[in-house]
């Protein structure tokens, strides 16, 4: 098949009218390669001429750039690195943006050739192609229209098919193309446009066959480029309105939105909040967000694939090496808490455990086990999806340690020392924090209720070092109501917060990082993103607490209720044995007595049962022992 080579423009064929076979064209390629080496360069720079060919190009000259490709193709063991330099750079230098499918076709052929053919052009080939991740920036305007998307998917699925081919012909090709990815990824600072498909690609390649080689790289590049966009917003930027309120009465959500997942999934209308908080107009977040947005479908889909347990093992190493320590990480996290949301089971557990045994490793630096517990703390309290088993578990294993530490610290001179006891006291506020989220919900099961009127809160928030006067005060209010009207323990101070948010004692141990007001999944503000985190996220309006209006919660004073003026408990004698001592629930209780010869009495049994619950609000410290023979 001949082809005929008539052109306005000069070039290497400045024959007209001429028919070439493709054999007689490729023997033309060569004696231009050949003559460089001879002195003579007219009909080479001819050639490299054709591979500047840009703009809209006329048939004939479509015609021209193809057959001379091909023609190259035919001849690459005429090319050489170092005399045919120009020829190389103009051929590495062409974008496929510019051209359509035909000229694609050939320049991707001549591509792969190069790479297969010397080990000297590979580099340069994957360079080529991983640049054309990405349009030149004049066309950028074009990919919201269906022409420029319809171009971005003839480009990119060629891209990504040679690089595949290339890694198939030479196996060293996947190690030499992460670092190259690295180096031609876009600068936090280009246009949105141009980072997002460059992610894209990223991506592209992580679920790909080469991911096996290049995966673990390609998201852990990612997640390093939320954290670099996340810290270059300040806090500044938020913008928050009556910043003098609490902690949970800044929580700030968009109560219609709320509104509308509630009722979408059966929850009921949420109570309302007091303020607002926003980002307003920030370039750097809408590149956050778009770059979140991209995390999470791709995470999406990689449970889709059943990939997401390999990949969560990657997002894991990546959080420990870049967002546990970053100075307060806004947003980034929240790639975490999707991804443990898709599959709580085990990515959930899974980071719970990471970060408490990151708290409780005394070889950690202080900071970052604070930082560590900050985000457990969060996480148990904010994620819908974890399993109640999974947060008692867990505070527990907070509460032991804080007990364990206590217990060493007793003795000791009690002129606080906030800075010196840092750990211990983020451990506390964590405990605390857990729990105004979830005392309720853990109340209102009876083994929940159980596990955590056995947790010996009271000895830790009544030692000589007073976590209740050092933690938070906002928390520590909140703390101390649920647990009042709770009866988790007796509150026999009173404590003058005056709606403090924070106090010089929390600042102390929260140190210049301030890592006591470190809440890292507090609410998401980024908006594109918000749609994967809002139906697996607790917002403080829809928490229950234990002193909600028309639930039965007690005062105070209801404490005494149990006791006659010489402190004996009026329960003596009404249950038969100590459920402390014989670690029976109300629900083995109450299957007990079903198996008793009182069953048919029951005005007996619902006595017994009502003076067990009561039995069980009871403090822990002030629970009497009653006889074997009260029944």
């Amino acid at each position: 098949m001949g082809v005929e080579l008539a052109t306005d423009r000069p070039g290497f064929y400045e024959m007209v009218d001429v028919d070439v076979s493709d054999s007689e064209l490729v023997y033309h390629v060569r004696d231009a390669l050949k003559s460089v080496s001879q002195g003579d360069s007219d009909h080479y720079n001819q050639l490299i001429a054709v591979m500047h060919y840009t703009g809209r190009l006329a048939p004939d000259e479509v015609a021209m750039l193809v057959t001379s490709l091909k023609a190259l193709s035919g001849s690459i063991s005429y090319i050489d690195i170092i005399h045919h330099e120009s020829l190389l750079s103009s051929i590495f230098g062409m974008s496929m943006w510019n051209y359509g499918p035909d000229v694609m076709d050939a320049l991707v052929e001549l591509i792969i050739s190069l790479a297969a053919s010397n080990g000297k052009f590979v580099d340069s080939c994957l360079d080529m192609l991983v640049r054309n991740f990405t349009p030149p920036k004049s066309y950028l305007d074009l990919l919201g229209h269906p022409r420029g998307l319809a171009r971005k998917h003839e480009v990119l699925d060629r891209v990504h098919s040679a690089l595949s081919h290339i890694a198939d012909l030479v196996p060293l090709a996947p190690m030499r193309l992460t670092p190259i990815i690295l180096q031609r990824m876009p600068h936090m600072f280009d246009k949105e446009t141009l980072i997002v498909i460059y992610v894209e690609s990223m991506l592209r390649l992580e679920s790909s066959a080469l991911g096996e080689f290049v995966g673990s790289t390609m998201l852990m590049a990612l997640v390093d480029r939320l954290i670099d966009l996340d810290v270059e917003i300040s806090w500044d930027d938020i913008v928050l309105e009556d910043s003098g309120k609490g902690i949970f009465d800044m929580e700030l959500e968009d109560v219609d939105d709320i509104i509308g997942y509630a009722e979408k999934d059966g929850f009921e209308h949420p109570r309302g909040t007091l303020g607002r908080q926003s980002l307003g107009t920030n370039a750097v977040a809408d590149k956050l967000d778009s770059l979140m947005v991209l995390a999470c479908e791709h995470l999406k889909s990689c449970a889709d694939g059943e990939r997401l347990t390999k990949v969560f093992e990657t997002l894991l190493q990546s959080f420990w090496v870049t967002i546990l320590n970053a100075y307060k990480s806004k947003f980034s996290q929240f790639v975490m808490f999707y991804a443990c949301s898709l599959d709580p089971e085990h990515c959930g557990e899974r980071f719970a455990v990471f970060l408490a045994d990151i708290f409780v490793c005394r070889t950690h630096p202080a900071l970052t086990r604070m930082s560590a517990v900050a985000y457990l703390a969060s996480y148990l309290s904010r994620g819908k999806f974890l399993p109640p088993s999974l947060i008692a578990s867990t505070l527990k294993r907070l509460v032991d340690w804080c007990l364990e530490y206590c217990q060493v610290q007793n003795g000791e001179e009690k002129t606080l020392y906030p800075e010196t006891h840092r750990v211990f006291y983020s451990g506390c506020q964590a405990i605390m924090y857990v729990l105004c989220f979830r005392m309720r919900s853990m109340m209102d099961s009876h083994r929940l209720k159980s596990q955590l009127l056995h947790m010996p809160l009271e000895p830790i928030f009544r030692h000589q070092l007073d976590p209740l006067k050092v933690c938070l005060p906002s928390i520590v209010e909140e703390f101390l109501r649920q647990a009042k009207a709770a009866h988790l323990f007796t509150v026999s101070e009173t404590f003058l917060f005056n709606n403090l948010l924070e106090s010089d004692l929390s600042k102390a141990f929260g140190g210049m990082e301030r890592l006591d007001m470190f809440f890292p999944f507090d609410p998401c503000l980024l908006k594109k993103c918000d749609r994967f985190i809002r139906p697996s996220f607790v917002y403080w309006s829809m928490v229950k607490t234990t002193y909600d209006e028309g639930e039965d919660c007690s005062s105070e004073e209801d404490i005494n209720e149990y006791f006659d003026g010489n402190g004996k408990s009026y329960m003596d004698g009404g249950i038969t044995r100590s459920l402390d001592e014989h670690d029976l629930d109300l629900d083995e209780f109450e299957c007990q007595l079903n198996k008793m010869s009182i069953t048919p009495r029951n005005s007996l049994k619902n006595g017994l049962i009502n003076k067990l619950e009561n039995y069980m609000r009871m403090p822990a410290r002030i629970r009497p022992s009653t006889s074997p023979e009260s029944l």
